[in-house]
């Protein structure tokens, strides 16, 4: 009889620190996709600045037409990517990163492009769409970190003893994180030539 109160206590303390590492699991599944979310929004946000960017730049007739028509077409691209946040692989991060490189991309040659075009430099307009978009760029690097300290959490709950083993029955798998872009280790050159 008193063995059998000792299995049954086994037993029920088990069933315990199971429920309680799937909802901590859960929990931080959830806290995963809450900071994607963030981080689409403030790609979202650069995104819905590119037009009135690209817009107030139009107004310069002799602008490179070809610098705007890859920034128009960069930012196509990144929005036609879209994550589903309960599938954040690490391809699925790379995907998505990939096609922001892009806009990136896009964004910097028009920068330096608008350099030669002094008038269109001292435009009100310009300057505070600029500054906007530096204010995006540094609110996209917080969602980025962010959520990459959400998936460090979640991941290693997930390969840790007794998560390893939640994960397993339950189907939880380990999330992507964002990484630096291939060659940033590297300085860039400068050349005043």
């Amino acid at each position: 009889m008193k063995k059998s109160w000792i299995v049954i206590a086994v037993i029920i303390v088990l069933v315990l620190i199971g429920l309680s590492g799937y909802n901590g699991t859960v929990s931080l599944d959830e806290a995963t996709m809450q900071n994607w979310a963030q981080v689409e929004t403030q790609y979202q946000r650069r995104a819905d600045l590119i037009p009135n960017l690209v817009n107030t730049v139009k107004g310069y007739a002799d602008f490179e037409q070809e610098t705007i028509t890859q920034v128009i077409e960069a930012r196509a691209k990144a929005t036609s990517v879209n994550i589903d946040p309960s599938n954040l692989s690490p391809a699925a991060i790379a995907q998505f990163e990939q096609a922001q490189q892009g806009v990136n991309s896009a964004l910097g040659r028009l920068l330096v492009t608008v350099e030669r075009y002094p008038d269109l430099k001292a435009s009100q307009q310009f300057q505070q769409l600029q500054v906007q978009l530096e204010g995006t760029e540094n609110r996209i690097s917080v969602a980025r970190r962010n959520f990459n300290t959400s998936i460090e959490s979640y991941n290693n709950k997930i390969r840790k003893v007794p998560g390893v083993l939640i994960a397993g029955i339950f189907g939880f798998e380990k999330k992507g994180y964002f990484e630096a872009a291939e060659g940033s280790d590297a300085a860039p050159s400068v050349n005043f030539d």
